[in-house]
C-alpha cells in the first residue's frame, strides 16, 4: 500500500503517532530520562548532526550518547511547525523547527531568562515496527548556535 491509497483515518493516525514521537523525544531529554530516547528509535536508528561531525547509530550507542548528558544541565526545547508526510503505510518523514534554551551548573530555582543556545530544525524518518511508530533517523540542522553557559556556583557561607 502506498501513501496515495491510505485510508484518511490511517494517514491521520500515522501523522499523530509521528508527531507524538517528536514531542516525546524532547520531553525525555528535558524532563525525563535522557538515555531512554534510544527506545524511540528502531534498533538500527541513527541521530546525526552533519555540521558537528556526529553520527550515533544503534540503541546502545544512542543510550550511551544521550545518557552522558551532564547531570546539572537544565534545558527546555520548544518544537513547532511539525510537518509529517506519510510516505507509505509503514513509513513517514517529518520536518520540525526547534529552539533550545540550556544552561549547565544548575542546582535549583529559577534561572533568569537568556537567549536560546540553538535554533534549527530536525529532519526525521519513521518506520512502523510491530504496529508501533519509531524514529529511523533524526538529523539536526542548526541555523543559529552558541555555547552552553555554565552558571556560577553559589557563594559558600
Amino acid at each position: 500500500m502506498n501513501a496515495d491509497t491510505l485510508d484518511p483515518l490511517e494517514r491521520l493516525l500515522a501523522e499523530r503517532a509521528c508527531e507524538r514521537l517528536v514531542v516525546e523525544f524532547v520531553h525525555r531529554l528535558d524532563l525525563g530520562d535522557p538515555s531512554s530516547v534510544a527506545d524511540l528509535f528502531t534498533h538500527d536508528g541513527t541521530w546525526e548532526w552533519p555540521a558537528g561531525d556526529r553520527r550515533i547509530a544503534g540503541h546502545d550507542a544512542l543510550r550511551t550518547y544521550f545518557g552522558n548528558r551532564p547531570a546539572d544541565r537544565l534545558s527546555r526545547r520548544i518544537c513547532t511547525n511539525i510537518l509529517v508526510t506519510v510516505t507509505s503505510a509503514d513509513t513517514a518523514a517529518a520536518t520540525t523547527y526547534f529552539t533550545t534554551y540550556r544552561v549547565d551548573g544548575y542546582s535549583e530555582g529559577l534561572v533568569p531568562p537568556r537567549p536560546p543556545v540553538q535554533v534549527g530544525h530536525y529532519e526525521d524518518t519513521f518506520r512502523k515496527v510491530d504496529d508501533t511508530w519509531l524514529l529511523t533517523t533524526r538529523t539536526l540542522f542548526l541555523a543559529f548556535a552558541g555555547p552552553t553557559e555554565r552558571l556560577a556556583r553559589p557563594a559558600q557561607s
